[in-house]
């Protein structure tokens, strides 16, 4: 899946382009010492907006990552992208868009989207793998049945 680019490499999206499964919008600000000296948001500011946008997601879902943790269940990174395609500036107000495309197993998958209103298409676009995992082994493992059942009431 990919578009051919003029230098003859092929560009892959990062978000598929079926419709999610599941879809959570969160607002942020950009705060002043996020910025770079341009006025920009700083590049790697994006993944700790990826991560507070997914929490509240998870928590949407009845299902905070404290009740993961209590059940023995770590939720680490494993992978991340992000296609950076506009800067966001100081004080402006970003709506987060997390996706989900499948119900996870051992895998969450989210995808992301950041908008500001002075622009139509996402200024960011981006993907988090995250991997359940057994805190007493650090081995991967199935998501939580409870996590399972109220994503798929959500749905």
């Amino acid at each position: 899946m990919g578009t051919s680019c003029p230098a003859g490499l092929t560009y892959r999206t990062v978000i598929p382009s079926e419709d999610p499964i599941y879809c959570y919008s969160h607002s942020l600000r950009s705060r002043y010492g996020e910025t770079d000296q341009m006025g920009y948001v700083y590049y790697g500011r994006y993944l700790e907006y990826f991560e507070e946008s997914r929490t509240e997601m998870i928590r949407s879902l009845g299902f905070p990552y404290t009740k993961l943790e209590e059940n023995g269940v770590m939720l680490p990174v494993i992978h991340t992208e992000v296609d950076y395609k506009a800067p966001v500036f100081y004080d402006e107000l970003m709506t987060i868009k997390v996706m989900l495309f499948e119900v996870p197993t051992v895998k969450l998958e989210t995808y992301y989207e950041v908008y500001t209103e002075r622009r139509e298409q996402p200024h960011i676009i981006g993907q988090v793998s995250l991997c359940f995992m057994k805190e007493e082994n650090r081995k991967p493992c199935r998501a939580p049945a409870d996590f399972i059942s109220n994503l798929e009431s959500a749905i």
